[in-house]
């Protein structure tokens, strides 16, 4: 087999969740064209794309980890020893989750088997279990990757690749319906966290081992996996990251930079304020802060840098802004917190504008980024001239509208979420495409390769801690939660203060997606019975985890930024300190003023 017929087998993975990918775009548009026209669409259009989506997610996991994409809290053990011991830590953290990833294989089998039984058609006589057969199939394939890097020599990977999966799988199969002991399961599961084993994993056997305990069936967790991926609203998630990734990977992040530094002014104080909102409202579209610190960085540190800003301060800025764009319309989390929360995505885009607004004015002047002192060129633009903006604004006249598209068609009800995500995802292809000629197959296909790896990990981790969720709420931890909390704390702003800090710390300690998925069903019922609004609480969760993007071991930004403007970690922690103040002093703000984010759907529901 030559080389480059072995390097496409070997991508394969990559190109089946990448045609998913494109059939989601497609499909909701083909509804929309045909159903006025003919009278009827494709045979059952929003089933059939919310099963690509499982699609999409189990085998974009297989490529993200092949390209090392998977979410870990890195592989801190091994910082306490030499090289050696570096590689013995990571081998046991790789050779645990592909031990895990065989357990979940016979369990996503178990379930696959019952629904075989079942047979449920999806589409045009396509029996459902074709399509979830693709679970057990992606951990299989996930275990074997894993189980492959636990040695260096070839024919060892090999056996490796199959040994432990397949003993995962085996020991699955033998202890079905068994009680067993939990505690060294946890023991295990942290020690191999704290190695480096992807987070997935962790969650997913976490659950298996609660669910283990108990002698319950372990399909419950590739059952929760399956509900997840293929709910309703799910199949926006990929749609509109796929958007913001072309939007990225084009000239926009310049055309957009070029808009806000003509509004604002290209003196130092319109320049650092440009920045703040540039990278607050590309973080909402491009679905991960750390995106935008990529593509946004090389472009606005030496533009603060060439107005007279520090550049420690200017590194603090562009990554703790990049951290905003969580509460603005359509960012992934927002909707992620609607779906699980069951709250009208309409409405939570409609909430998070204020409070977004909020803490980016508490960013810029509790922060501290403002203030002149260390500013070597005391510059103050009075603003771009008016020729300037305007040439600015139709430059990027496409990027600009293209919030319209994406918000307007769903809150005017005129489409669904996933056919609102699927029209922008479609109107960047074709702007950017068309209209400014960058984006020509070539691009496109990363865009789609890249969004299938970054939705692939994020649904893993989703699927995995609904799992754990849905344990823990049948074990009726939420209705005792609220026993014990009211019986601590009967004051509601002191319960606010308390939940801030804890979420506080949460955030700094869990990835978003899992935060979101184990903790929204356990918190939203507590603060519930304080009278708090659902949607008031989803802004405050979603405020705090922002926090979260800027303190280790979780916080991604400080990891994209030390590598984007190769400086250390320290040194990146360090700028961002202010910010993190801020940002919390705007939270416990939004937390007690319920109106900045109720205010604005009432208003306009009237």
């Amino acid at each position: 087999m030559s080389l480059p017929l072995l390097r496409r087998v070997l991508n394969l993975d990559t190109w089946i969740a990448s045609a998913a990918l494109a059939l989601m775009t497609l499909i909701p548009l083909l509804e929309i064209v045909l159903r006025p026209l003919l009278g009827k669409g494709v045979e059952n259009a929003p089933v059939l794309v919310q099963h690509l989506g499982l699609v999409l997610a189990m085998l974009g996991a297989v490529a993200a980890e092949r390209h090392g994409h998977l979410s870990t809290l890195g592989g801190g053990l091994g910082a306490f020893g030499g090289a050696r011991l570096e590689r013995v830590i990571l081998h046991f953290a790789k050779g645990s989750a592909a031990l895990i990833c065989g357990a979940l294989a016979l369990a996503s089998w178990r379930f696959v088997a019952s629904e075989m039984e079942a047979a449920h058609a999806l589409a045009y006589g396509i029996p459902v279990w074709w399509v979830q057969a693709v679970m057990p199939a992606g951990f299989l394939l996930l275990g074997g990757r894993l189980g492959s890097r636990c040695a260096e020599p070839i024919a060892l990977r090999l056996l490796l690749s199959v040994l432990l999966p397949g003993l995962g799988f085996l020991l699955a199969a033998e202890f079905d319906g068994t009680a067993v002991l939990l505690w060294p399961i946890v023991l295990w599961l942290l020690v191999a966290l704290l190695a480096g084993a992807p987070i997935f994993t962790i969650l997913g056997a976490l659950a298996l081992g609660l669910f283990w305990q108990e002698g319950q069936p372990l399909a419950s967790v590739p059952l929760s996996h399956y509900q997840i991926t293929v709910n309703p609203s799910l199949p926006a998630l990929p749609l509109f990251t796929l958007a913001g990734l072309i939007f990225a990977r084009t000239g926009a992040a310049q055309r957009l930079g070029a808009v806000f530094m003509a509004a604002f002014g290209e003196g130092v104080i319109g320049t650092v304020a440009a920045a703040a909102v540039l990278c607050s409202c590309f973080t909402a579209f491009t679905g991960g802060s750390g995106v935008t610190i990529l593509a946004l960085g090389g472009l606005l540190l030496p533009l603060l840098r060439n107005a007279g800003y520090p550049e420690q301060r200017g590194i603090g800025l562009v990554t703790s802004a990049s951290a905003l764009g969580v509460l603005l319309a359509p960012s992934v989390p927002l909707i992620m917190y609607a779906i699980i929360a069951r709250v009208p995505i309409n409405t939570m885009f409609l909430a998070g504008l204020v409070p977004a607004a909020v803490m980016v004015a508490f960013l810029l002047v509790i922060g501290g980024y403002l203030r002149r002192s260390g500013i070597t060129v005391a510059k103050v633009g009075a603003g771009g001239t008016a020729t300037s903006l305007r040439s600015a604004l139709w430059a990027a006249k496409w990027e600009i509208f293209a919030p319209v598209v994406a918000i307007a068609s769903l809150v005017s009800g005129l489409a669904t979420p996933t056919e609102s995500a699927a029209l922008t995802a479609a109107y960047a292809i074709l702007t950017q495409a068309l209209a400014h000629r960058e984006l020509d197959a070539r691009l496109l296909g990363k865009a789609l390769a890249d969004c299938a790896q970054i939705i692939g990990g994020v649904m893993l981790i989703l699927g995995m801690a609904l799992g754990l969720t849905n344990y823990l709420v049948d074990a009726g931890i939420p209705d005792a939660a609220i026993e014990w909390v009211q019986s601590v704390i009967p004051n509601k702003f002191v319960f606010l203060l308390v939940l801030n800090i804890f979420l506080f710390v949460a955030g700094a300690l869990m990835e978003i997606f899992a935060a979101i998925v184990v903790l929204v069903p356990l918190l939203l019922p507590v603060a519930m019975s304080y009278g708090i609004d659902p949607v008031h609480f989803g802004i405050i969760f979603l405020a705090n985890m922002e926090m979260g993007f800027l303190c280790p071991p979780a916080g991604m930004n400080i990891y994209f930024a030390a590598a984007m403007f190769r400086k250390p970690i320290r040194y990146v922690a360090a700028s961002v300190l202010p910010a993190l103040l801020a940002i919390f002093l705007g939270t416990l703000l939004i937390s007690w003023l319920p109106i900045l984010a109720t205010g604005l759907p009432a208003l306009l529901a009237r």
